[in-house]
């Protein structure tokens, strides 16, 4: 790791860990507000009768800001530096978390969206801010990966008993992860500072012609493989607790096992992106994330209840492996820095998009069938889109900078190498 900024400054060893230490920590606040409804789904849905459609917006609905706001991240980064606007995504993640307390179930619905909006904000600013503090960030980079699925796993284990510990009902269990977030903060302020220096050094904004890389067949491709994968996770997440709980899996059990998919998505998410930068081809990867969710889909499809943590552990390995692997995609399938910022802007506005009609999708799904049977059916079959966008994804190629057509460039690709920042 190296200690020293893009801007040429030197940072001492302990400096270099307490700056380390900060990005982990606002990394781990990127997924529990969205995950640590998943474990207390059925006691909310018995406490305010909602429907799954709507139980399954508490989660969408953050999925659905994670693309909405991403473009302003970059705007507000050149306003008010990279720094502030971390911190500002920290403060507003707490008051969405702080909302959720709130008895209204309308506040549920808002206090989602302002965490949502905060965490597309810092989705799009951090992995930014350890571009342009360090020279060589692929190591901080495997952390923050990390970090972001050792987050939800956290939130997805420890949400329904650390509540219990605690005697507190469901939105106490919500609001817990509000601790978190001001510790986060308090570690982030010091450490990182304001950003005054900087305040011109932030990426720049996304422009129109981000949007033309989708005449490249390659781009549609790279953007429908986020896309999907993404959907499997979120709706995974949502509904996986419900699923193993109808199973005859204790509620307590089934949150556990969410947060073990979500810590083996983490080793798998530190070692795909060094493995595909090795490779000419991505391909063999994706083949092998596909199969993996096959074993874990069709195990809980068709044995919910024996050889459990197989399944979700297959599943787990195919998400954490398969999200690493789309992010890796954006740069390998770019020829410069611009072109990636570019596609990654696209990719992950429409992406997540797309991820967030999973949620009310299969719990709609699951109302109507009275089961899981056709939901799971469902994600199997989104598997078949998923893999065919990525198998295109995976070749040899980079985007055109000039012309709307696919570039099929091998030799450029050759001279790229593994890409630094994963």
């Amino acid at each position: 790791m190296d200690d020293g900024g893009t801007t040429g400054t030197s940072r001492s060893r302990t400096a270099t860990v307490l700056l380390t230490g900060a990005i982990v920590a606002v990394a781990l606040n990127q997924r529990p507000a969205v995950v640590s409804v998943a474990p207390v789904l059925g006691d909310l849905r018995a406490d305010t009768g909602l429907s799954g459609v709507l139980a399954g917006l508490l989660t969408a609905v953050p999925v659905l800001c994670f693309g909405a706001f991403a473009p302003v991240a970059p705007r507000l980064a050149r306003r008010i530096g990279l720094e502030s606007a971390v911190a500002l995504s920290l403060v507003l993640l707490a008051a969405g978390i702080a909302l959720r307390l709130l008895s209204p179930v309308a506040l549920l619905y808002a206090g989602s969206f302002l965490a949502g909006s905060a965490i597309a904000l810092a989705n799009v600013l951090l992995p930014a801010y350890v571009k342009r503090e360090f020279r060589r960030p692929g190591a901080v980079m495997g952390l923050y990966s990390a970090s972001l699925n050792l987050g939800a796993a956290a939130a997805a284990a420890v949400t329904v008993p650390l509540a219990a510990a605690l005697g507190v009902a469901w939105r106490g269990a919500l609001g817990l992860w509000l601790v978190l977030a001001l510790a986060a903060l308090a570690l982030w302020l010091p450490v990182a500072g304001t950003g005054h220096l900087h305040r011109r050094s932030g990426p720049p904004p996304t422009g129109a012609g981000s949007w033309a890389l989708l005449r490249q067949p390659l781009a549609i491709q790279v953007t429908a493989y986020i896309g999907l994968q993404s959907v499997q996770f979120y709706s995974f997440a949502a509904w996986l607790p419900t699923l193993l709980a109808d199973a005859g899996v204790p509620v307590r059990e089934g949150g556990l096992l969410l947060g073990l998919a979500n810590a083996v998505g983490a080793a798998a998410a530190l070692g795909a992106p060094a493995q595909a930068g090795r490779m000419r081809t991505q391909r063999p990867l994706i083949v092998a994330v596909a199969a993996l969710y096959v074993v874990g889909l069709g195990g809980l499809l068709f044995a919910p209840d024996t050889g459990t943590l197989v399944w979700v552990g297959a599943f787990g390995l195919a998400q954490g492996g398969g999200f690493a692997l789309a992010l890796t995609l954006i740069v390998l399938r770019s020829a410069t820095p611009m072109t990636a910022a570019r596609l990654g802007g696209v990719a992950q506005c429409l992406g997540y998009l797309l991820a967030a009609a999973g949620p009310p999708l299969l719990g709609g799904l699951h109302d109507l069938t009275g089961g899981w049977t056709w939901p799971l059916v469902v994600l199997l079959l989104a598997l078949v889109p998923m893999t065919w966008a990525g198998w295109g994804a995976a070749r040899d190629a980079v985007l055109s900078e000039a012309a709307p057509e696919d570039a099929r460039t091998p030799a450029a690709s050759a001279g790229r190498g593994a890409p630094e920042h994963h």
